[in-house]
């Protein structure tokens, strides 16, 4: 899990999350700073590869478009100013449709789509805070791959809040609900890892 850092009772910024310069990966969830663990584990690069190359390949002549991590999202949840945001991801995998969440920074808003591709020390931070954050910020699909057992789990949000998630295996088929036309063949994903 990214570990919290030690801090203040002060509630951090994307203001003061720019005006840090020692290369140290970071989040800032709820204003509280995540000190993100050194570079993922192979299996994990792998996956992410994988499935960025077939949401790549599906989106080159549509209107949404795919990012990786390390890209910034800023998810306001209380209708912060850009710099006063609290919540700043970097998700594995970002499905952004509406080009206007995109500057130079990265995405200002919920993507459309999120991927994150869990590691031993990120499971309860990526079924959690990660969870509960992209729900209130209105990500419409998130995704959770778990690489220890081939699978993946779909969260869908209705009425604000996600349903029960729907978990596919190695064998299945996944279609993003926002593209009903393409299928994911998670034995492509997972195999060969």
């Amino acid at each position: 899990m990214p570990v919290l850092a030690k801090q203040n009772k002060k509630k951090y910024t994307y203001r003061d999350y720019l005006g840090f310069n020692d290369n140290i990966r970071r989040e800032i969830i709820n204003g509280e700073i995540r000190i993100m663990s050194p570079a993922p584990l192979t299996i994990h690069q792998r996956i992410a590869l994988k499935l960025s190359a077939i949401f790549y390949n599906y989106l080159k002549d549509k209107d949404c478009e795919v990012f990786i991590a390390p890209f910034d999202v800023r998810l306001s949840i209380y209708n912060e100013r850009d710099m006063d945001e609290f919540n700043v991801a970097q998700p594995d995998i970002s499905i952004i449709c509406d080009k206007n969440k995109i500057d130079e920074r990265g995405c200002k808003g919920a993507p459309d789509l999120i991927v994150e591709i869990l590691s031993p020390s990120s499971v309860t931070y990526d079924f959690n805070e990660k969870l509960l954050l992209y729900e209130k910020a209105g990500v419409k699909e998130y995704w959770v791959a778990n690489p220890s057992d081939s699978t993946v789990f779909v969260f869908l949000l209705k009425n604000n809040e996600y349903i029960k998630p729907n978990v596919y295996g190695h064998e299945n088929i996944v279609k993003p609900s926002l593209f009903q036309d393409l299928e994911v063949n998670l034995s492509e994903i997972f195999g060969n890892l």
